[in-house]
């Protein structure tokens, strides 16, 4: 009696077997790759915003310091955007009648806030206070970059689970003077190492790495 198939009909099953699942696992993955690219983070991506805003300028030319704008980093869960009061602090006085400066009047004569674009965006299932790591010795640049390079501003750092879990597991190379936090030209020094395990033990710096650390 004759064979039902012929003989390469094994191979041509185990190939369309291996494909299959070789496109199972494509499928699965994909998407998990996909959610940590910029791409789809938005990362690296720099944003237009409603006001001109030049941190090269405000920070560099200006030297202003991080918390005059962001001034609830320190003892808040969030940085804060500037209110169009504080920017009316300067700007009633300096360019008063600048056409970039128009959606910033408006908003001062009208009371409606400036909408800003939100660059840094945390699930809603991810607890973060800014406060406990300014205060910890955790510098503005560590995790936002160097603004004060950007003309307009961009997420540089991944913001993902294990980028966190990597600095709570061993946050002495990250830890810098408290009088330092915002400055944009410190780097750590060569002995960083001895420097950063000395503030750790000072500040009591113990982040946490279980799960209800962030999500609560």
């Amino acid at each position: 009696m004759p064979a039902l198939f012929p003989r390469w009909s094994n191979s041509a099953l185990w190939g369309a077997l291996i494909l299959g699942v070789a496109g199972l696992a494509v499928l699965l993955l994909a998407p998990m790759i996909w959610v940590r690219t910029p791409y789809d983070t938005h990362r690296l991506h720099p944003l237009d915003q409603p006001v001109l805003f030049d941190h090269r300028h405000h920070v560099l030319d200006d030297g202003i310091d991080c918390l005059y704008c962001h001034y609830t980093a320190a003892v808040s869960r969030t940085a804060s955007v500037p209110p169009t009061e504080l920017c009316m602090n300067c700007h009633g006085q300096i360019w008063p009648d600048s056409p970039l400066l128009e959606p910033l009047r408006r908003s001062w004569f009208t009371g409606r806030p400036i909408p800003w674009r939100r660059v840094h965006r945390l699930p809603d299932f991810v607890y973060f206070s800014h406060a406990p790591h300014v205060n910890a010795g955790v510098g503005c640049s560590s995790c936002h970059g160097q603004v004060e390079t950007m003309a307009l501003v961009f997420a540089e750092s991944p913001m993902q689970m294990g980028w966190c879990l990597d600095c709570h597991r061993n946050p002495v190379p990250h830890l810098r003077p408290l009088d330092r936090i915002t400055d944009v030209n410190w780097r750590p020094p060569p002995d960083q190492a001895v420097q950063g395990l000395l503030l750790q033990r000072e500040l009591r710096v113990a982040p946490p790495t279980n799960c209800t650390g962030c999500h609560r």
